[in-house]
């Protein structure tokens, strides 16, 4: 269609740019300003055969229409305006006479006067940096948990076909064979009940001793005079065996010897109390000498041999960890 030839049809056919184009302005279309509206000559009395019409819209400059009341300021402004004169640029509504003025935020906060307009910048680092630290916290924790969860995991299963039963409580048994038996105490003897080598014989007379119903081993002052003691024991190491015996105010010794090895120095039954007193029942009195036994049974022997002083009595014999 051209713009010259159906200005008298419907809204919709008008064309409010037809003097842009040349069959327009041969029709007598005008450009905006020059007319009552865009598009084609003001309208008559009424539509003519033939005789384009204006838009059913007529286009007014801004400002002009008024809505039943007093221009306002910035409407009289717009219609004071010339025509084809640029119009004026848009001001804010606060800027117009009587118009109340907006409150500008204070550039910084002054002492006493309460808070700026402006953020806390203070509290929102404080805040960000809070932020932050419970983050970095409950990363940590859950690391750790879950770390500890895989520990817990690989302790209980131990792995495909493992053993499933680590990391679990047991509960008590009354069976008393699932008890472990207490470690057996340390051997002691009574010398009268050792196996005696002659002259060594038993005696009751000398008061004070300790073994059964009094009896002590005496007759050990010569040569070949020997006790035996057969001594089991729950772990191989070094012990202590103790022996008690009486001498009469005079040091003595013995040879010690432990399955079939003698020790490299005598057994001392010396006068460590230093008494004055031969008297036998008065110099009772202990020693010790370090041994190295086996686990199981041991055979542990005092004799008299050549080379020792053998005047005393001997009451028992004892294996310890350490001092009586």
């Amino acid at each position: 269609m051209t713009a010259a030839n159906n200005g008298a049809s419907t809204p919709e056919d008008d064309d409010p740019f037809g003097y842009l184009y040349e069959d327009g302005r041969a029709a007598g279309a005008t450009p905006p300003g020059q007319s009552r509206g865009y598009g084609y000559p003001g309208p008559g009395p009424a539509a003519q055969p033939g005789v384009p019409r204006t838009s059913y819209n007529q286009v007014r400059t801004v400002g002009e229409r008024q809505y039943g009341g007093q221009q306002l300021p910035h409407q009289q402004q717009y219609a004071a305006q010339p025509q084809g004169q640029p119009t004026a640029q848009y001001a804010a509504p606060e800027t117009y006479p009587g118009a109340a003025p907006t409150r500008q935020p204070s550039a910084h906060g002054g002492h006493g006067g309460g808070r700026s307009g402006g953020p806390n910048t203070k509290a929102l680092l404080i805040a960000a940096i809070a932020v932050v630290a419970v983050v970095v916290i409950g990363i940590a924790a859950a690391l750790m948990t879950s770390g500890d969860d895989k520990d817990k995991a690989g302790g209980q299963t131990g792995g495909q076909g493992g053993d499933t039963s680590a990391g679990q409580s047991v509960q008590p048994s009354d069976d008393p064979s699932d008890v472990e038996d207490p470690p057996a105490p340390l051997p002691k003897q009574d010398a009268a009940t050792l196996q005696l080598g002659p002259p060594a014989v038993l005696a009751k007379d000398i008061k004070d001793a300790q073994g059964a119903g009094g009896a002590y081993v005496t007759g050990f002052n010569a040569v070949g005079a020997s006790v035996t003691w057969k001594a089991s024991v729950e772990e191989t190491k070094t012990y202590r065996l103790y022996v008690r015996y009486a001498i009469p105010a005079q040091d003595a010794n013995a040879t010690l010897t432990v399955n079939g090895k003698p020790n490299s120095s005598p057994l001392g039954l010396k006068n460590f109390i230093k008494s004055s007193d031969p008297a036998w029942e008065k110099n009772w009195q202990t020693t010790w000498a370090p041994v190295n036994l086996k686990k199981g049974e041991n055979e542990i022997k005092i004799s008299c041999e050549q080379g020792n002083q053998c005047n005393a009595i001997l009451d028992w014999l004892q294996v310890s960890d350490g001092e009586l």
